[in-house]
C-alpha cells in the first residue's frame, strides 16, 4: 500500500497558537477542479501560519463505513487521528446529482469514530465548504447539502461557502485562479482561521461533561 502523502507547514501543530486544518476533496480524476481549489486553500492556510493535512480523493477510496468493523482501514485511522486534533476543515466536493460525492460522504461517515470524544464529531470546528458543478443549480444545491452534513456533525460552516460553476472559466493558461474565485477562497480561509481561534477559546472554557453531552 502506498503511504499517504500529507502536507504540513513548518510550524508545530502542538503550539496552542497554531490552528491545524484538515483538507479533503476532489475526485479521483487527476487535477480535478475541486482538488485544485482544495490545494489552493491549503496554500492560503499555510501562508496564514496554519498547519495542514491534505487528503485528496485518491487517498479516500475507503471501505464503506461500518461501525461494527473491528479493524479500521489504516488510511481511515490516520484520517480520524488528524480530524481528532484539528481545529477546522476544508471540504471540496464535486456536485453529483444535487449532492456531495459518495466518496467524500463515506469519509465523513468515519467521523462516527469520534462520537465518544470530548469534542465529538466536528464539534466546534470551522468548516469551509467548496462545491464545483457543471451549472449553478447543481453547485448551489450541493453546497446546501454539504453545509447540512457539517451541521449534523456539529461543525461550524463558514458564513461564506464557495459554489463554483465549472462551465465558466476558472483557471487561466498560466494556472492562476480567476480573481473572483481567488477572492472568495481568501475570505473563506480567513473565516476558518477566525472561527478556529474562537472555537478553541470557547472549548477551553467549557466543562468536559458539557462538551461530551452537548448540553
Amino acid at each position: 500500500m502506498t503511504k499517504p502523502r500529507h502536507s504540513f507547514s513548518s510550524i508545530s501543530a502542538n503550539s496552542s497558537a497554531v490552528p491545524h486544518i484538515v483538507i479533503i476533496g476532489g475526485t479521483t480524476r487527476a487535477s480535478s477542479t475541486s482538488e485544485r481549489l482544495a490545494r489552493h486553500c491549503e496554500r492560503l492556510l499555510q501562508a496564514r501560519g496554519s498547519t495542514t493535512a491534505m487528503f485528496p480523493a485518491g487517498e479516500l477510496e475507503l471501505p464503506m463505513y461500518a461501525p461494527e468493523r473491528q479493524q479500521p482501514h489504516p488510511v481511515a485511522e490516520h484520517f480520524i487521528r488528524e480530524v481528532r486534533r484539528c481545529d477546522g476543515m476544508v471540504i471540496a466536493s464535486p456536485g453529483y446529482h444535487g449532492g456531495i460525492s459518495g466518496l467524500l460522504k463515506n469519509a465523513l461517515d468515519y467521523t462516527e469514530e469520534l462520537r465518544s470524544d470530548s469534542r465529538p464529531y466536528l464539534h466546534g470546528r470551522a468548516v469551509g465548504c467548496i462545491v464545483t458543478a457543471a451549472g449553478w443549480q447543481g453547485a448551489n444545491s450541493t453546497l446546501a447539502a454539504l453545509r447540512s452534513v457539517v451541521h449534523a456533525l456539529r461543525g461550524w460552516p463558514t458564513p461564506l461557502g464557495v459554489a463554483v460553476n465549472s462551465t465558466q472559466p476558472l483557471i487561466d493558461e498560466a494556472g492562476a485562479l480567476s480573481p473572483d474565485i481567488e477572492h472568495q477562497l481568501s475570505i473563506m480561509v480567513q473565516q476558518i482561521m477566525q472561527i478556529a481561534q474562537w472555537g478553541r477559546a470557547s472549548d477551553a472554557a467549557l466543562p468536559t461533561r458539557e462538551l461530551a453531552t452537548g448540553t
